[in-house]
């Protein structure tokens, strides 16, 4: 054995299994043209405080996917799929570019910070994503219903929702 050889299965199972690529420390994947980091729920706040340190000054969008019943292969290996997943935009005036984050969030504890202390303009959009999802954001100032009405039952978005069942009468419509 020379001693440019390796001495450990370490390489071996390097090229076979090659490292997920990371960006601030998360994994990092890309879509439609554009970078996506898929932190846990865990580095979902100090990773957004880093980004708004770095230029990533606006939050776009805060929404929300149910993949119910979906199997998904868009995440890197690393990232074990969830029901759901909430999916933030933010845009770096600066690089003129969008950075999307992708959260996955369990359906057994729905829960997810806030960036609102970040973001303040985040405290409608995760009050929607909380009503028509059911998706809370733990410290959020006022997460209270903002669509629906307060004595709603469920949250509409959600796959396993049932369809309403009011009969709706179309004008000029032929009678059965």
């Amino acid at each position: 054995m020379s001693a440019s050889e390796p001495t450990t299965d370490e390489s071996v199972a390097t090229e076979a299994d090659p490292a997920p690529a990371l960006d601030h420390g998360v994994p990092v994947s890309h879509s439609r043209g554009q970078r996506v980091l898929h932190p846990s729920r865990e580095e979902l706040v100090g990773l957004v405080s880093t980004l708004r340190d770095e230029g990533w000054l606006m939050c776009l969008d805060v929404t929300a996917v149910d993949y119910l019943g979906h199997a998904r292969s868009d995440l890197p290996a690393s990232v074990a799929p969830e029901r759901f997943e909430v999916v933030v935009t933010l845009i770096s005036h600066v690089e003129r570019d969008r950075l999307r984050l992708r959260v996955q969030v369990p359906e057994s504890d729905p829960v997810v910070p806030t960036l609102f202390e970040l973001h303040p303009g985040t405290e409608a959009m995760e009050r929607e994503v909380f009503d028509l999802f059911g998706i809370s954001f733990a410290g959020h100032p006022d997460l209270t219903r903002i669509l629906l009405p307060e004595d709603w039952h469920g949250h509409p978005l959600r796959k396993d929702h049932a369809i309403g069942s009011i009969p709706v009468q179309f004008k000029d419509a032929p009678s059965r």
